[in-house]
């Protein structure tokens, strides 16, 4: 296939991305003001020699990566918007942005349709993040141009076909926005057999029940004069997007809506695609979060997520990330299925700063404390006696309700540069919510929680993981009155001979201060004695998925519930990794089940010394107190990582 421009005028704003792989009728988006080069009718093959290196491999990505968020804001939009509004004589076509640079090997396809504008700019705030794991194309659609529904359908199908038959076992990815969410579905329907994951942001298949009807209808039965009154009036949703079309451009994209909308709605039974829809529930141009519910039961295979906060144009606001959110909703995989190892992407620069901002207080509240043991046994601050190199099982006792996690998680990538893959319990992780995916499923997936299974622990050991790992499990987290700090463990190993098998370092760890943060008042035993809770909390784990239900003793006794607790003046938490235990060349050894279940029992043991360590430890920090320690940090200017502890 070549790439060519021969009948049509390339704007000053298209230039040559060289990193875009040849496809039919594609061109390129430059941000740059500098004239490009323009593109010859010459097969793109000739120009361009795919990188297929090690550097190019989607595995050696570390975390921290930067994903370009804030380089681009939607004033940026805009000021392009005009130039890509300028007439140009040409048809709908695709062009691979610029800012999108080089994907990893083996990348998915995703191909941008757009809304109302239908300028094909609507990603220009993701386009760094998305480049790295898609070969993004986004449609454009000119002004003045007048392409019926069906001729539009078929443009987008033709490259779905064309991209299937290149590569039939990847998936291929259609962004709709909008009216774009239309033009998805419909190519959805009519491809049923082909791997598509459609994201949908506010689609406009609730066009008729929107205000978009009586819109249409005023601009055609009113003069022009009307014209600027009545977009300021109907459009203020979308910025701007009345200056950018004619009275005539309008009244043809909006009878392009009411089309689509119907053919969209007309075939819902018939579409099998993985579907996620996006919805903002300030939406004022379109009903879209009752529309997302609406979809919900009405597609096979469809999830939503709920955006608070954002109106109509929510890619073009900064608040969420689409790349965070494809990451959250497990929605991202380069085969015909999702592997939680092998499509992981670990946080970005941006996921960590905005999670570690969003929990300053928290953190300062508690202040954490870090050690870790030398192979000598020397324990030593911060995270020097951790291990380098994987696979990495850490195995430790959990505070009420997890609240050691995100600051286990939040440190380790400040630190080592690593992420933790947390194995959990899988209710921690549900997808499936009526009113969108919880943002707390989000922010679990995206920093590296797995729900516990022996399958996930045997990947995340092959892929030579930092492992997080709780024998304990929701006994622990969800504990009763008078057993704080105390560990819950199956009799049996359950975790030794596997780590054995692939050479892991198990670091036993022990936590302590969440009786320095809170103080339980009604535990479920308390709850259970109430009339009315009691049966809500029996409804409630009758719908929860219950974890080993064949084991015995209290490891077993998991009800879920929310412990009533009051918050105190905060003290300090504190973590101590003791020293590594080495099982590589012991997979013999540790096979035989006696000796597997020593061993589980010594480093069971070490994490209780751990913790007896640490609470006798910490009489002796001056400023376990958080007025002591605010008083420091005001008189010393000391960050709240730095304030001294207690002598090691």
């Amino acid at each position: 296939m070549i790439l060519t421009t021969n009948n049509i005028f390339v704007p000053h704003c298209l230039a040559l991305n060289v990193t875009c792989k040849s496809r039919p009728t594609v061109y390129v988006r430059s941000l740059s003001t500098r004239a490009p080069e323009v593109l010859v009718s010459e097969p793109l093959s000739h120009q361009v020699v795919e990188n297929k290196t090690k550097e190019n491999q989607f595995e050696n990505l570390e975390a921290l990566w930067e994903d370009g968020y804030g380089s681009q804001s939607k004033e940026d939009f805009y000021k392009l918007a005009k130039e890509f509004s300028k007439p140009d004589g040409g048809p709908p076509r695709w062009f691979c942005p610029v800012s999108c640079g080089r994907q990893f090997n083996d990348s998915p396809v995703l191909l941008y349709l757009p809304g109302l504008d239908g300028l094909g700019l609507g990603l220009m705030l993701h386009e760094k993040a998305l480049g790295k794991f898609f070969e993004v194309r986004s449609l454009h659609i000119p002004v003045q141009d007048r392409t019926p529904l069906e001729d539009l359908i078929q443009l987008v199908e033709e490259s779905v076909r064309f991209e299937h038959s290149a590569s039939s076992k990847k998936p291929i990815y259609l962004v709709g926005d909008s009216f774009g969410g239309c033009l998805a579905l419909a190519v959805a329907a009519r491809n049923p057999t082909i791997d598509l994951v459609i994201i949908l942001v506010n689609p406009a298949t609730s066009f008729e029940r929107s205000r978009l009807p009586t819109l249409l209808f005023l601009f055609e039965a009113l003069p022009n004069i009307f014209h600027g009154a009545l977009s300021a009036i109907y459009l203020s949703a979308i910025r701007d997007i009345g200056d950018l079309l004619t009275k005539d451009t309008l009244i043809w994209r909006l009878k392009l809506f009411q089309s689509a909308a119907t053919y969209a709605n007309s075939y819902l039974h018939a579409i099998t695609a993985e579907i996620l829809v996006l919805a903002s529930n300030r939406d004022k141009l379109l009903p879209s979060k009752d529309e997302a519910q609406k979809l919900a039961k009405s597609l096979q295979n469809c999830r939503i997520c709920i955006l608070k906060g954002n109106h109509h144009q929510p890619l073009l606001e900064s608040d969420y990330k689409l790349m965070t959110i494809i990451k959250g909703s497990t929605k991202y995989r380069r085969s015909s299925s999702h592997d939680l190892v092998k499509d992981y992407i670990p946080p970005s620069m941006s996921e960590y700063k905005k999670e570690s901002e969003g929990h300053w207080l928290y953190q300062v509240a508690t202040s954490p404390v870090m050690l870790s043991t030398l192979e000598d046994g020397t324990i030593v601050s911060g995270l020097t006696g951790i291990p380098n190199d994987g696979p990495v099982l850490f195995v430790g006792n959990h505070m009420l309700m997890g609240l050691d996690l995100f600051i286990l998680y939040l440190q380790f990538l400040k630190e080592k540069h690593k992420m933790l893959r947390g194995l959990g319990h899988p209710q921690n992780l549900t997808l499936d919510n009526d009113s969108g995916i919880p943002h707390l499923s989000i922010w679990f997936r995206v920093f590296g929680l797995l729900p516990v299974t022996a399958i996930n622990m045997f990947k995340l050991l092959s892929a030579d993981s930092y492992i997080l790992l709780y024998p304990g499990g929701s006994r622990e987290a969800l504990h009763r009155k008078g057993e704080v700090h105390k560990i819950f463990w199956p009799e049996k190993q359950e975790f030794v001979r596997m780590a054995a098998k692939f050479g892991a370092t198990i670091i036993p760890f022990g936590s302590i201060g969440e009786d320095d943060i809170s103080e339980m008042i009604a535990d479920y035993d308390d709850m259970m004695k109430i009339p009315g809770v009691n049966t809500y909390l029996e409804e409630l784990n009758e719908q929860m998925v219950q974890l080993r239900q064949a084991e015995e003793g209290e490891v077993a006794n998991q009800p879920a519930h929310f412990p009533f607790v009051l918050p105190k003046i905060p003290g300090r938490f504190y973590y101590l990794f003791g020293k590594p235990i080495k099982t590589k060349g012991m997979e013999k050894i540790l096979n035989d089940k006696e000796i597997s279940q020593a061993m589980y029992l010594l480093i069971k043991s070490e994490v209780e010394k751990n913790i007896a360590y640490l609470i006798r430890k910490r009489e002796e920090d001056p400023y376990r107190s958080f007025l002591k320690r605010v008083v420091y940090q005001a008189k010393t200017n000391t960050p709240w990582d730095k304030v001294p502890t207690f002598e090691i």
